[in-house]
């Protein structure tokens, strides 16, 4: 009887496991065909990229997308919507750079530069001295103030292209694009050109952030990227003859900082509302291009999150938000305002996803949480087997969701497909022509399925 009892016990349970996996995979089947098929990402992004543009962060740019956000969030039925004021940096960058590098006085070569993010300006008519190469601080140290004051210092490591992970590659040699100038300057350096983070060689030049922190005012220098393949012939130019001269010319500014906003929507949860997950992206994007791989994707996709739960006609058990996060570019203000202000309130964020990475195929998930909640997801892989997503591995998240951190809960990234990623980031050819619409809805549909697993299943 025992024997019997127990056989229809395990029969039981196995039952109901099959019942649970069988909901499962029928929900996220709904989620990725309603993505597919009835999916909103794409026609938002159109809209923030050809109808509003740049929108680095105190720009008209960022102040139109904060509205237009605002009021498509408005549109999709949430429980609520609401800005969140955020005061931001202005940087502007002007007129557009011109550079050329001059072999003897008249005789020069035209090269494709724009300004590092936050950088001062160079003098009104220019600046031209002799270029000294380094590839890391060590070389530059070594050199010391005798071979480096007065001239301009030329950071030429790239991305190490043996690297299947391109963000391990652009982790590896950003360094020199941010903390260059303040490097430099310590040796007495007039100005930085720093060869662009682009595993591709082309004629683009990549902007990006760069600091000038512990360097006074009357010492800060213009810092400018240079293009790939322009980094290459100046490198060239310079085994040829070290006494050649680069001038660049370039007029940005630091102005006054501004008020802005995180646009934020929310789905209150049937069973635990003090329970918060979210789902974000930035809306501040560089000002070159009109930010569609970084981070419009991520933006639309997290939108569209909260609209395919409902359209699925899925009801969350615990309140899930989308916070679209200002100026992650050059400050992250609105991540550390979000942070702080939910520490202040007491709210219990027990996951967060951030979509941060263009809009490419995706791959899966990395995670930043204890043992236990990556041996839950691992748990849930054969529910995503059939989406071709297998890439699930513990490690960082995203820089916006990054401050909510604490022992217990569950940040996670979406990780799309890198390899073509950097060919875009902070280019002039981050545009809307280089978004694939499938690869962006499956992206959105794939942040949805996580998303309803945590919740319905909660945090271990």
């Amino acid at each position: 009887m025992k024997v019997l009892k127990s056989a229809c016990l395990l029969f039981s349970l196995f039952t109901c496991l099959n019942v649970i996996s069988q909901t499962d995979e029928a929900s996220l089947k709904k989620i990725y065909a309603q993505s597919l098929t009835n999916g909103k990402s794409y026609d938002w992004l159109n809209h923030l990229s050809n109808q509003i543009g740049s929108r680095l962060s105190g720009s008209l740019g960022a102040e139109k997308a904060v509205a237009y956000t605002k009021e498509e969030l408005g549109k999709l039925g949430l429980d609520k919507v609401w800005l969140q004021p955020v005061m931001v940096p202005r940087w502007v960058r002007g007129a557009r750079e011109f550079a050329f590098i001059e072999t003897v006085p008249g005789k020069t070569n035209s090269v494709n530069i724009c300004a590092l993010g936050g950088s001062v300006a160079t003098p009104a008519l220019g600046l031209k001295a002799h270029v000294v190469e380094v590839k890391n601080f060590k070389e530059l140290e070594s050199l010391g103030r005798e071979q480096i004051a007065g001239k301009i210092v030329f950071y030429n490591r790239p991305m190490q292209a043996d690297l299947i992970e391109t963000f391990n590659a652009y982790g590896g040699c950003v360094d020199q694009r941010y903390q260059g100038a303040v490097e430099a300057s310590k040796y007495g350096a007039v100005g930085v050109i720093v060869r662009s983070m682009n595993l591709r060689l082309d004629d683009l030049p990549h902007t990006g952030s760069m600091t000038y922190e512990g360097v006074s005012v009357e010492n800060r220098i213009p810092s400018a990227a240079i293009s790939t393949n322009d980094a290459n012939l100046l490198s060239t130019m310079l085994q040829l003859d070290n006494n050649i001269k680069f001038y660049f010319k370039q007029s940005c500014k630091q102005l006054k900082d501004v008020q802005s906003y995180n646009v934020i929507g929310e789905i209150t949860g049937s069973e635990f509302p003090d329970e918060y997950m979210i789902v974000g992206g930035h809306l501040d994007s560089w000002d070159l291009g009109d930010g569609s791989h970084d981070d419009g994707a991520g933006v639309v996709q997290s939108m569209d999150v909260l609209r395919l739960l409902k359209e699925s006609g899925i009801k969350p058990k615990r309140s899930i938000r989308v916070v679209l996060f200002m100026n992650k570019e050059n400050g992250l203000r609105g991540g550390k305002k979000y942070a702080e202000e939910a520490k202040q309130k007491g709210e219990n964020h027990v996951f967060a996803l951030e979509s941060d990475a263009g809009g490419f195929t995706p791959r899966g998930f990395s995670f930043d949480c204890n043992n236990a909640s990556f041996n839950q997801v691992l748990s849930w892989q054969p529910l995503f087997k059939p989406y071709l997503i297998h890439y699930f591995e513990k490690g960082r998240s995203g820089a916006d969701v990054g401050p909510l951190k604490t022992e217990t809960n569950v940040l996670a990234g979406l990780r799309p497909d890198s390899q073509r990623y950097f060919d875009h980031h902070h280019a002039s050819n981050d545009t809307f022509d280089a978004i694939n619409k499938r690869e962006l809805e499956l992206g959105a549909a794939t942040m949805t399925a996580l998303v309803y697993l945590f919740d319905k299943y909660g945090i271990n």
